[in-house]
């Protein structure tokens, strides 16, 4: 009978729910993972191995066993290395080794070798889609756990190690849930570019103060060395401050993008974005295969410079 946990899938910004279904058979060693996986997911099965022998458990890679992992829907391409706690946990269910109920619960994590997880990006994106489909909780690495609390009405359990994992689903020990409000958000640096600290151009900070007040574009000339630059690092700090949802809406972006501020679960600054004029057309607006954000996206609700 072949295991079935829950996953996530990033699709562009938003998330979409992954059911990794595992089966275990004697016979010839094999590990397969299908269900359109990129490169990194298939290397996951090494990952998952070592990882599971570093928590106490006999690997799958030194037993005849073969193993069969889906990710369904199979049509979806898989990417990223999220997939590996949930193979892991899926494996572990498979073979009897352990027991534990799936209903009702998402896993993300990226495992080292020694069974520590790694932090993932697009948490809060996850989490949204957790909630808009009735998913009671999600278990992801504990450096993901403040972003994801952002979200309420979603039970947000981080764990540091395959082994805390198997040992909370088995009820063997607790985790405290983060606080929904306990959120640390770093000193941006456009604060220190306040509008209040730049001396003389009078006219052209009334013309910052026009642009703030409607959201227009504005278009500046002149020589190198007159100020310009520091007059767009300027803007950011007399805009409106950011809506919570706004904060969110950044938030997302940032997050999937992997750009978000090391300790900071929220972004409560309005972005700054400065490209190169150099910059490519995919640079600017993005694109790709997967799609990345560019940096008219990684701008919004901010300044394009």
């Amino acid at each position: 009978m072949p295991s079935k946990i829950f996953s996530a899938a990033a699709t562009g910004l938003d998330a979409q729910i992954i059911e990794v279904e595992v089966q275990t058979s004697y016979g010839l060693r094999k590990f397969d993972i299908v269900g359109l996986p990129d490169k990194s997911v298939q290397e996951a099965k090494e990952r998952v191995g070592s990882a599971i022998e570093s928590a106490g458990f006999d690997s799958p890679h030194h037993l005849p066993v073969k193993v069969l992992v889906s990710l369904a829907p199979a049509d979806l391409k898989k990417e990223g290395s999220l997939y590996d706690l949930p193979i892991a946990l899926g494996y572990l269910a498979a073979a009897k080794i352990i027991e534990f109920d799936p209903a009702k619960k998402v896993f993300l994590g990226e495992l080292a070798l020694d069974g520590r997880l790694r932090p993932i990006k697009g948490a809060i994106c996850f989490a949204i889609a957790c909630q808009e489909r009735g998913i009671e909780e999600i278990i992801l690495p504990k450096s993901n756990s403040k972003e994801a609390s952002l979200i309420k009405g979603l039970r947000v359990t981080g764990v540091e190690t395959l082994a805390q994992a198997i040992g909370y689903l088995q009820g063997k020990i607790v985790i405290d849930t983060p606080a929904a409000n306990d959120h640390e958000t770093p000193q941006n640096e456009q604060l220190q570019n306040d509008l209040g600290l730049v001396s003389g151009q009078e006219a052209s900070k009334r013309a910052l103060e026009i642009v703030a007040s409607g959201s227009h574009n504005l278009s500046m000339w002149g020589p190198p060395g007159t100020g310009k630059t520091l007059l767009a690092k300027s803007l950011p700090t007399i805009l409106p401050p950011l809506s919570f949802e706004e904060s969110l809406e950044v938030t997302k972006i940032y997050s999937i993008s992997g750009l978000l501020a090391p300790n900071s679960s929220l972004a409560d600054q309005r972005p700054f974005r400065a490209p190169h004029h150099t910059s490519s057309e995919a640079a600017l607006i993005g694109g790709g295969n997967p799609p990345r954000a560019g940096e008219i996206t990684l701008a919004h609700r901010g300044v394009l410079f």
